[in-house]
């Protein structure tokens, strides 16, 4: 019986957090493994994450359109926040008083916070970087402000972030060989400010990861990791990926460099998310991930199912009765055909937003799911072959992160590739992307694609 052709034998993402008991946060078990795959339990001060883990983006904190119940249902158990934009707006201070992000927001479960190094760094011309930190002009107001080492961990304290990353230097996809090498040399120097500042500065629950750059050069990526895995952090994330590089490049870098991390802390892989992106993640001993693919793409009509990438915006959808992907079980998959969902994404009805987001979510939240179980119970090997199979039959373009977006009218430069939108579609800004006047200096972070963990 093929996954992809009938929901029998995929799981409901929402199941699985069964573990018992409790363990002091930052309690990181490897249950199963299979070659470099692996699955595991990373304990939190708000419960247990089964890993491997993909983390709905909610740069704001908030999953655009969704509650936090819907995002329960499709089986969230960790939520992404970005410590630049929620320092800004509303104000770490505010969000503090106002009891932390947890209650801000009305999530239970984790949240990982992001520093915004990436963010800033991106502000080019508006921005100037030195051995201790950065200052920057807001994308929004221009106001001035500083970010450091320090800076960043007394505001994710503020946040009460789960999960708080350090601040990172990361360059670009296409940069020389010695901006990279600069650039994780500075990475280096925070990462050891972060180190020793943590104890003094973040909760006694909160975790800390640490950052490992050097593009997709092997030789900086293993200099780089021999520097940061000694740190006392309690994970490590690989950033600089997904910053415009070739997608086959990207994968084989995560393919090699993954299994060099160490085996006894969560292996975290920033702002990834094809399904592409997470098989090869997974194999390669990945436990979590994150990207606004799944979001940004449902808001713009692209409906990731088991049997290909659907655009809802084209016309044989029109007077079509059947749902997005008949297996499905999602809200949208158990309720209403794709006719409907034409007719609400025709009106700009943000229903239709909401019930796109569930779906792609709870797509993911399978997709990964499958995966984990069968690295629990033994069946890794043949559910791999069939994912691979799933992925060259109905995913052979998956969108890199030019094309991504594009979809969204986001990128200030990228022209549409053939074979991303059928013939005689449009691209459709949303959320107010094309709204700023062409000569604002938001709009040109020269050489940066917008961050794909950045929603």
């Amino acid at each position: 019986m093929s996954i992809a052709s009938n929901g029998a034998e995929r799981p409901d993402p929402a199941q699985g957090r069964s573990a018992s008991g409790d363990r002091p946060a930052g309690t990181f078990e490897v249950l199963a493994t299979c070659g470099d795959a692996r699955t595991g339990r990373l304990w939190t001060a708000h419960g247990p994450v089964e890993t491997p883990c993909f983390m709905p983006v909610g740069t704001y904190g908030a999953v655009k359109g969704l509650t936090p119940s819907d995002l329960e249902i499709v089986g969230a158990q960790v939520v992404l926040g970005n410590a630049y934009h929620l320092a800004h707006r509303p104000g770490f201070d505010l969000i503090a008083r106002l009891g932390g992000l947890h209650a801000f927001m009305g999530w239970s479960r984790a949240i990982l916070t992001d520093s915004g190094g990436y963010q800033v760094f991106s502000l080019r011309g508006f921005q100037k970087i030195d051995d201790d930190g950065v200052d920057y002009r807001t994308h929004f107001d221009g106001s001035a402000h500083r970010m450091t080492p320090q800076s960043v961990l007394e505001v994710q304290a503020a946040l009460g972030s789960d999960i708080c990353m350090i601040l990172d230097h990361c360059p670009p996809g296409d940069a020389d060989r010695s901006v990279v090498l600069d650039a994780m040399q500075r990475t280096t120097r925070w990462a050891e400010v972060a180190a020793a500042l943590r104890d003094r500065i973040l909760g006694r629950h909160q975790l800390c990861f640490g950052i490992v750059q050097g593009g997709t050069d092997l030789e900086l990526r293993r200099q780089h990791l021999s520097q940061i895995a000694p740190l006392p952090f309690d994970g490590l994330a690989l950033g600089g990926l997904s910053v415009g590089e070739p997608t086959a490049l990207m994968h084989s870098t995560i393919a090699t460099v993954v299994p060099w991390m160490p085996e006894q802390r969560p292996r975290y892989v920033m702002g990834i998310g094809t399904p592409h992106d997470l098989l090869v993640a997974i194999r390669s001993g990945v436990d979590m991930f994150d990207c606004v693919m799944p979001t940004r793409h449902a808001r713009n009509g692209q409906l990731f199912t088991w049997g290909g990438r659907l655009n809802i915006r084209q016309a044989r959808y029109r007077e079509d009765p059947a749902p997005l992907d008949p297996g499905c079980r999602c809200e949208a998959c158990s309720r209403v055909s794709r006719a409907y969902l034409r007719h609400l994404h025709a009106q700009n009805d943000p229903l239709f937003g909401r019930w796109a987001t569930v779906h792609n979510l709870y797509f993911y939240g399978q997709w990964v799911a499958v995966l984990r179980n069968a690295l629990r119970d033994g069946s890794f090997a043949p559910v791999e072959d069939r994912l691979s199979r799933v992925i060259s039959e109905h995913y052979p373009r998956d969108p890199g992160a030019d094309e991504l977006l594009t979809l969204d009218g986001e990128a200030a430069s990228d022209a549409v590739r053939p074979g991303i939108l059928p013939a005689g579609e449009s691209v459709v800004p949303v959320d107010g992307a094309s709204d700023r006047p062409s000569s604002s200096p938001i709009l040109r972070p020269s050489r940066f694609p917008k961050r794909l963990s950045d929603d």
